[in-house]
């Protein structure tokens, strides 16, 4: 179980990586709550369709009732802020680096136990959080003067993805996965269409075939709804139950590796010599931070 789950999240952490760049085309048409809203609303029809095709078989045992609503919720509320302030960021920030300073949740899930679940952190962990700090800085300051807006924005957003590892993680072992992830990404999808109002978006496009039909749009629905939600989140939920939140912030460490390439494939986009170093940097210390620290073995003394 334990190749088949960390297969399945590398497939899950290829296809976030190279979506980046689908979503900021896409951003050229749709409001970015408008598109979460959108996206997270498909995501939920596709996976409503297997829950009720297997629903006559779990009877009314296959529910915890409110505490799996309260569960799914809480997931998804974490799951709303990353996607939100991701989707908004890209529209100062580019694909490459959103990627990369995304992917510091994963040096954040070690730190957040730690605050949260009372984990030690080791020194492996505080050396990987330093190295990506640094990391971050080359590639935020190194050439420009200020810190750009999208790049604090996809930082909240990397919080916001550490925490819903971690309340994941808390969840999937005793909560069933389909249905839980069923209610986090209604939620994400509810709470999107509410901000869309409250930002004053225009969300009337989604009516608009015009807009819908135009192919930066429709494939990055149908892709990111299908694969990069539905599937994912189902993946990620269902294989948290098999392994640890370590091991999933490992694993999730090559997203911004395939964002970088993704980028530099699609789009042909360059790197100056101070973010690459950076990248490296934050590359180095997520992985790093996840490697094990060997337990010093107990002297013994011995008689001579």
């Amino acid at each position: 179980m334990n190749k088949t789950a960390d297969f399945s999240l590398l497939f899950v952490v290829f296809i976030w990586g190279v979506t980046f760049v689908m979503v900021q085309n896409a951003l050229s048409f749709l409001d970015p709550f408008t598109f979460n809203a959108v996206r997270f609303f498909m995501a939920f029809v596709f996976l409503l369709i297997p829950y009720l095709l297997t629903l006559h078989k779990k009877g009314k045992n296959g529910s915890k009732g409110l505490g799996l609503f309260k569960a799914g919720f809480h997931i998804g509320v974490w799951l709303f802020l990353g996607y939100g302030l991701q989707t908004i960021g890209l529209n100062y920030t580019t694909p490459a680096k959103t990627g990369f300073i995304t992917g510091l949740s994963v040096v954040m899930v070690p730190v957040f136990s730690l605050l949260l679940l009372k984990h030690r952190l080791s020194r492996n962990t505080i050396i990987g959080v330093a190295a990506a700090t640094i990391g971050l800085y080359l590639m935020t300051f190194a050439d420009r003067s200020n810190l750009n807006i999208g790049d604090l924005l996809v930082f909240l957003c990397a919080i916001s993805f550490a925490m819903q590892i971690i309340t994941t993680a808390k969840y999937a072992k005793t909560l069933p996965a389909l249905p839980l992830t069923l209610i986090q990404v209604s939620t994400v999808s509810l709470l999107s269409f509410v901000s869309a109002f409250i930002f004053k978006e225009n969300h009337s496009v989604i009516f608009s075939s015009e807009v819908m039909l135009q192919k930066d749009v429709w494939t990055a629905l149908l892709v990111t709804a299908a694969l990069a939600t539905a599937f994912a989140f189902f993946a990620q939920t269902f294989f948290q139950a098999y392994t640890t939140p370590t091991r999933v912030a490992l694993i999730f460490s090559m997203e911004p590796v395939f964002a970088a390439l993704s980028s530099y494939i699609l789009i042909g986009e360059k790197l100056t010599s101070a973010s690459i170093i950076g990248c490296a940097f934050i590359f180095l210390g997520m992985i790093f931070a996840e490697l094990p620290v060997k337990k010093k073995k107990p002297v013994t003394q011995g008689f001579s």
